[in-house]
């Protein structure tokens, strides 16, 4: 081999062992709870289950499958399952609704605004939560780059539409800013936490309408989301009320429901009952561990991560704080990366990795071991 080369691979293993050794005590925060047969760096756009979760689902569907008396009866765990999400986002369990998709509690949302209400969404943000805005016959949709957000609302916004975290690369919204100017406007507010709850504390009662999926940071199987409302319940026409909005579901089986329920309830869906009894497991053990220590691990990993990036001359899109890291230029690094064993995922065009609680500092140097 020349001697200049030599010489470089040895810097480069160099910088790799000094990437290494940074904080090596960086450990899954509940290795009881998970075994990844990868190294799982996607959470941003799945996230894993823990096994308490895969017992209780399987010992349902077991009863289920045999007929056991009382499997049929949902309305107890996912009430469990609201009171958890409730608590994790700091508002009362009455001001949640439970469904499947949220995109749908975007429709609902969106289906409630008068015609010509002006909706002001960030470029490029989700489509799950501002498609159902650009598709509803009526409504003017703005878009303006995250950073605007505040400055770009004005007299006559009815709704300002914005992810607390983006999907496509981590970057963090100043949701502070964001609300003072909708308040100061009469705008209400719609964030989509999906890509926060879970890792990054949330106060749901800020903002008139939050909406979640619980299939990423949650840990919970798909089919489970979540919508909170304001007290006055926000106004929502309850569109897609079925049985289970009414106050007493079991005598709102036939004809029109009469009575809605007095609380967010009515905004739910007939939920997927096997998702909600494995969504228990994913919140409980976020309620053991806290939202303060799970920010903490995943955004000391990440930290790690684009130190490491920096020394291999990668420079990620500028998102301090965020358990999301996007890489430009090496979107086509997921086939490596893949290739070593190592789950992440393209998005935007470029390599967006996410860390939780299931990952420690191996996690992140065998990433960027592939990546070297």
């Amino acid at each position: 081999m020349d001697g200049a080369i030599i010489a470089a691979h040895s810097g480069c293993m160099d910088e790799m062992s000094m990437i290494m050794n940074v904080g090596m005590g960086i450990e899954s925060l509940a290795p009881e709870q998970f075994a990844p047969g990868t190294v799982y760096l996607n959470t941003a756009a799945t996230g894993l289950i823990p096994e308490p979760a895969v017992t209780a689902m399987h010992d349902a569907a077991t009863a289920h499958a045999r007929g056991r008396a009382g499997s049929e009866d949902h309305f107890q765990v996912v009430d469990a399952v609201r009171g958890a999400f409730a608590r994790l986002v700091g508002v009362p369990a009455r001001r949640v609704a439970t469904g499947g998709s949220a995109a749908v509690f975007c429709g609902l949302i969106a289906q409630s605004l008068p015609d010509g209400a002006e909706v002001l969404c960030a470029e490029g943000d989700f489509s799950s939560l501002v498609n159902p805005f650009h598709v509803r016959p009526g409504l003017h949709v703005r878009t303006a780059p995250l950073e605007k957000i505040a400055a770009e609302v004005r007299p006559g916004t009815a709704l300002v539409a914005v992810s607390a975290v983006q999907s496509a690369d981590g970057r963090i919204a100043d949701l502070r800013a964001i609300g003072e100017a909708a308040r100061a406007y009469g705008a209400r507010t719609l964030v989509d936490i999906s890509q926060s709850a879970g890792w990054l504390p949330t106060d749901a009662g800020a903002y008139d309408f939050t909406v979640c999926v619980g299939y990423k940071w949650l840990m919970a199987p798909r089919g489970t989301a979540f919508l909170t409302v304001p007290e006055d319940l926000g106004g929502l026409s309850p569109v897609f009320a079925g049985w289970v909005a009414g106050e007493d579901p079991w005598d709102s089986t036939y004809g029109p429901v009469t009575t809605l329920a007095s609380t967010a309830r009515r905004y739910d869906h007939n939920p997927a009952i096997l998702a909600y009894v494995g969504a228990l497991a994913g919140l409980r053990l976020i309620e053991e561990l806290g939202p303060e220590r799970i920010a903490a691990h995943d955004r000391a990993l990440a930290d790690r991560f684009r130190a490491g990036l920096a020394r291999l001359g990668h420079r990620p899109v500028p998102a301090d704080g965020s358990a999301i890291v996007s890489v430009p230029g090496l979107g086509p690094a997921t086939e490596r990366l893949s290739a070593a064993s190592v789950r992440a995922s393209t998005r935007a065009g470029r390599l967006r990795v996410a860390f939780h609680v299931y990952n420690g500092a191996a996690d992140v140097d065998a990433a960027l071991a592939a990546l070297s």
